[in-house]
């Protein structure tokens, strides 16, 4: 067991720097912003789950990035890539956002539940996490929705995930429950959606996806 958290941990090292490499001028406070980035990273992510004609395709990385000091504005030249996960890389939490989550708490050896317990938190950054598009608001069987998940991180008066970006707004939406977006700004998460990549990322997600909405 012991084994094979430190490998899930030397992966994710690994993806760390071969993913974000250190900015080629280092006088630069802020380099060029990465949304993008880590969006086509999930987009690779999501490719790694077969396509399913009950599931959508997507990708989620969580982000520790260092703030101005005394300020809310993020600099980019000191990311620091803490998790991935995709949808359907482990069975017991099918989507990307919950693989990315339980993959932390896997490496910090605590059940999910506690994965808000060991998140970083400290005075001068905040976490990011990145989705192909806007996380799911249906509980998934007996789990909790992936937006939920997110939420919970700041259960206790945690810090937990301060902001999600997406490159796309959900494949299905219902008009009978509230937007993923006006759940996470009611729990005082910010959200944003960039835009540019969302014909790329659905392309992706809906490989495969048939009438038996399941999300």
């Amino acid at each position: 067991m012991q084994s094979t958290l430190s490998s899930i941990s030397q992966t994710i090292s690994t993806k760390m720097l071969s993913f974000y490499p250190e900015p080629q001028n280092n006088n630069s406070l802020v380099e060029a912003c990465p949304h993008h980035t880590y969006l086509r990273h999930c987009i690779n992510l999501a490719k790694l789950s077969p396509p399913r004609p009950a599931l959508f395709r997507a990708g989620a990385v969580l982000v520790s990035r260092k703030l101005v000091r005394g300020t809310d504005d993020e600099l980019y030249n000191d990311d620091r890539l803490l998790s991935s996960g995709y949808t359907m890389e482990l069975v017991k939490s099918p989507h990307a956002e919950q693989a990315c989550l339980s993959n932390y708490a896997a490496v910090h050896e605590v059940p999910d539940s506690e994965v808000g317990d060991v998140l970083p938190s400290e005075p001068d950054r905040t976490l990011v996490m990145y989705i192909g598009f806007e996380p799911c608001v249906e509980n998934v069987g007996r789990d909790e929705s992936c937006v939920q998940k997110i939420i919970d991180t700041r259960k206790g008066g945690r810090k937990g995930v301060e902001k999600v970006y997406f490159g796309s707004l959900s494949p299905c939406s219902s008009d009978e429950q509230p937007s993923a977006r006006q759940m996470l700004g009611e729990a005082g998460i910010e959200w944003q959606l960039v835009e540019g990549l969302e014909r790329e990322i659905l392309a992706v997600a809906t490989e495969g996806y048939g009438n038996n909405k399941r999300f």
